[in-house]
């Protein structure tokens, strides 16, 4: 039976909270006449530019990951990226004889990136309509436009946090828990129990607040509404009686993945609503995805209410629905593209032993 429930949104609204303020997540590098004067091939003589090399260190303070799609041989283009001190700022560099569209394809697999949040950067005008035509989401621009490059509002992040600048380092270590991976012998639940992961649910503070909104703005996978909020808004709903505001964090032997997800729930009398619940694609693969739900689950369980959850669907969420779904969550109502689900919390499931969770203190 369909239930009543406050503050529907129309499609509209859903729409523009799903499609606004999507940030350059990646910027990929052409080389030749790109990053230096000239071709490798002809010279290994070429001259970096300066101005492009500040750039670039610009771009990685303000948390913005960066890669490379050039055809060149590997060793000698990644000898002088050492030799010019930037080779460590670059994430899965593809440096081959294959298409620029194929590269950057595989950059965002591996990166686990949307295309639609990547720029590249090249100084042919067929490498750049070959990536349009292949890839149209790919925002493709000329050297030439690079003065202006950094003002561009998609590559300002409202707040520059310490994870911003720990980004790369980040993804740098999910290389190496991805290497041992692939060399690790036996489950994959023996695996993660390897990995020795701590996962800690707090109350959201004052502190983290900038990364909470970050987080509203550049996730889109593993989110369940798409919408954004305002560090303002952010705040208002930490002294809101009739709000719970809550941040996840995880780390494991290999170091710290940062701040991994949020959630927002708003209290009624009769029921609870989850409005917004997301993680980052980082942690897809780590089985914890239904952690800080749990925790929810339980608090509105203890609290005597059912636990509604409205939920958005797009292209690219299909998991945080089946989530709902695996967690004993029911359909209760559609409007549009706005679903809600609802769950008796009769039968909660328990949080995998793989990892250990730390909650807030009571």
């Amino acid at each position: 039976m369909k239930k009543n429930y406050k503050k529907i949104y129309s499609s509209d609204q859903i729409k523009k909270a799903v499609n606004e303020k999507q940030s350059i997540k990646c910027v990929v590098w052409d080389l030749d006449n790109t990053i230096w004067e000239g071709v490798l091939l002809e010279s290994k003589e070429v001259e970096a530019k300066r101005e492009v090399i500040t750039i670039i260190k610009e771009i990685d303070r303000r948390g913005i990951l960066q890669s490379i799609a050039s055809k060149n041989h590997f060793n000698d283009a990644k000898t002088k990226l050492k030799e010019i001190q930037i080779w460590e700022y670059f994430l899965y560099p593809e440096i081959h004889w294959n298409s620029k569209s194929v590269s950057l394809k595989n950059i965002s697999k591996s990166l686990n990136i949307g295309l639609d949040t990547f720029a590249f950067i090249d100084d042919q005008i067929f490498e750049r309509e070959e990536v349009k035509s292949e890839i149209p989401e790919v925002t493709c621009l000329d050297v030439i436009e690079l003065p202006n490059f950094l003002e561009m509002p998609r590559m300002n992040p409202r707040f520059i946090t310490l994870e911003s600048g720990q980004r790369r380092q980040m993804y740098m270590s999910d290389i190496d828990r991805n290497n041992a991976e692939e060399k690790y012998i036996g489950p994959s639940q023996s695996f993660l129990e390897s990995l020795e992961m701590v996962f800690e649910i707090k109350v959201a503070g004052k502190e983290d607040l900038k990364r909470a909104e970050e987080l509203t703005i550049r996730t889109h996978q593993l989110n369940t509404t798409g919408y954004t909020y305002s560090y303002e808004e952010l705040d208002d709903f930490r002294y809101s009686n009739n709000h719970l505001l809550l941040i996840a964090k995880l780390q494991d032997k290999y170091g710290s993945y940062g701040t991994i997800g949020l959630s927002l729930v708003e209290k009624h009398e009769e029921f609870w609503d989850i409005k917004l619940l997301l993680m980052s694609c980082r942690v897809m693969s780590r089985g914890v995805g239904s952690i800080l739900m749990n925790y929810i689950m339980n608090q509105a369980k203890d609290t005597g209410v059912n636990l509604r959850a409205e939920f958005v669907s797009n292209s690219r969420n299909r998991m945080m629905y089946m989530t709902y779904k695996f967690s004993g969550f029911e359909e209760i109502d559609q409007r549009g593209d706005l679903i809600i689900f609802e769950h008796s919390l009769d039968e909660i499931q328990p949080v995998s032993n793989h990892v250990k969770v730390l909650y807030p203190e009571s």
